[in-house]
């Protein structure tokens, strides 16, 4: 399906961090705005927590817009609440000539000062012994030109890997989906930005929404974030590829953040102080202006906090003079 004119989507992002022991306090980075680039454009934004506070804009290295959550008192529960209207980015316009972004282009091109963070290995996306063996055993190669490789890499993820949630965890690593073959959107993008990054071409982590219409083969659920990998090629910017799916990026796919990998782009991170474990529960919806609010299941999942033990009094140091 294509989108002739911009559509424009309704998003609800709901998470609900409990910990088993009353935090002393937490704080928090979120990434919940949109992106404005690449066609996108965010027409209106909420954000509402609980406990209340008052969220700190900020920008990240990476160009994403960011909010700062600071909670001084003691709280059982995080509630973040975020409401967007978004005119999603048209449809890309992919080449029909094979020849487009040659790899003679790519790499007289390439930037590799300024695509330097994209161009080598990250916390989550590197080059291991069993991505090797995965490459030479699904004969993934580079073909005549950065795109048509790209995609050809994307369907062999596709059909290689089975997706599966809850096979995986946030600080899974690449050799987890390699070796099990079960995974998520964020370990099928790794493993295709590694693939990318490893022929030379810049390629970075995408974290969104896909609103589901039910076309081609969709099979990221409802009520959850999704990620994709996009790729600068030449002639043609960046190019988004979504191997979860085994599509290209399209006007389905709404843009939150950028970056490395997911440990750049996860919607949030945080650390809160306190002698209990958290747990995480998101609940998501994506609709377009044009059609009621579908109720989303919540799904649980481990919180991505850092916990900091904390004593039964802790000290305060004074203020006054």
């Amino acid at each position: 399906m294509k989108s002739s004119t911009p559509c424009q989507y309704r998003i609800e992002h709901r998470c609900n961090f409990h910990y088993e022991t009353a935090a002393h306090g937490s704080v928090m980075l979120l990434r919940l705005y949109p992106r404005e680039d690449a066609g996108q454009q965010v027409l209106d934004f909420d954000l509402r927590t609980e406990p209340l506070t008052l969220p700190v804009p900020c920008m990240d290295a990476f160009g994403n817009r960011c909010h700062l959550i600071n909670v001084h008192r003691m709280h059982q529960q995080t509630v973040l609440q975020a409401r967007t209207r978004v005119a999603a980015a048209p449809d890309p316009q992919l080449p029909v000539d094979p020849d487009a972004g040659s790899w003679k282009a790519l790499t007289e091109t390439t930037d590799r000062v300024g695509h330097w963070a994209f161009l080598n290995p990250s916390r989550f996306v590197y080059v291991c012994e069993p991505l090797k063996a995965f490459v030479a055993a699904h004969e993934i190669e580079r073909g005549q030109n950065p795109l048509s490789s790209l995609l050809q890499a994307a369907s062999k993820l596709y059909e290689a890997f089975s997706y599966t949630p809850g096979s995986t965890h946030v600080d899974s690593t690449i050799e987890h989906i390699l070796e099990t073959r079960h995974g998520v959107c964020q370990d099928y993008t790794h493993v295709l930005i590694a693939i990318g990054r490893s022929w030379g071409i810049p390629s970075r982590y995408v974290s969104g929404y896909l609103h589901l219409e039910g076309i081609g083969n969709e099979q990221t659920p409802a009520g959850a974030s999704h990620a994709w990998a996009e790729f600068w090629i030449p002639g043609l910017d960046w190019v988004g590829i979504d191997p979860t799916n085994n599509t290209p990026a399209d006007h389905r796919h709404i843009r939150m953040a950028i970056g490395r990998d997911y440990a750049d782009a996860a919607p949030t991170q945080g650390t809160y102080f306190s002698g209990g474990h958290s747990r995480l529960e998101v609940c998501v919806t994506v609709a377009s202006t044009d059609e009621p609010v579908s109720s989303a299941r919540p799904f649980a999942e481990p919180a991505n906090l850092s916990q900091v033990p904390a004593v039964a009094h802790p000290p305060r140091a004074s203020l006054e003079q």
